[in-house]
């Protein structure tokens, strides 16, 4: 087991959340000492048709210092790194995290998406996501467009200085 493996093992029993997830482990030399970062995410709430119609709300700081002392305790009990030091780093994904699974557009409802496709590049706000595809609205005349995750080669979402109400004004 290698030790990001072993420490995403770790933190998921420090964590014990079922509405948290781990989405990401990175372990890497610095130095004489081991960095660790650990991505917590929220799992995005779908309705009873599957779909997610609904941004999800960050973590808060406080939440991500509490799960950062459980995990940092968790690591310090059982050493994956034989009692070496380590630099533990935890954090929520940036909004320039590249998107690669479902949940990644659920949790982002709401949040002008780039996307690249075989057919060339689709910009759109989205609207709503699923376990199979994603829909955006944009265009002119706005339209939806319902992509499917298969044919999306690359994906992020695209930072926006003002928000949708200040739009609307």
């Amino acid at each position: 087991m290698s030790a990001a493996d072993r420490v995403r093992e770790i933190a998921a029993a420090a964590v014990a959340d079922p509405a948290l997830v781990i989405d990401g482990v990175e372990v890497s030399a610095a130095g004489k000492r081991k960095l660790v970062r650990i991505t917590l995410d929220r799992v995005p709430a779908a309705g009873p048709d599957g779909w997610s119609d609904a941004p999800t709300p960050a973590l808060s700081l406080d939440e991500i210092a509490d799960h950062s002392r459980a995990i940092g305790d968790a690591l310090d009990r059982d050493e994956p790194f034989g009692g070496a030091a380590y630099v533990l780093e935890i954090s929520s994904p940036g909004v320039g995290k590249a998107l690669r699974e479902p949940r990644h557009y659920r949790r982002n409802v709401g949040r002008l998406l780039k996307a690249t496709t075989a057919d060339g590049e689709v910009t759109g706000r989205i609207v709503r996501a699923s376990e199979e595809s994603v829909v955006l609205a944009g265009g002119e005349p706005p339209a939806e467009t319902d992509l499917g995750y298969a044919a999306i080669e690359r994906a992020s979402i695209a930072v926006e200085f003002t928000s949708t109400e200040e739009k609307d004004e």
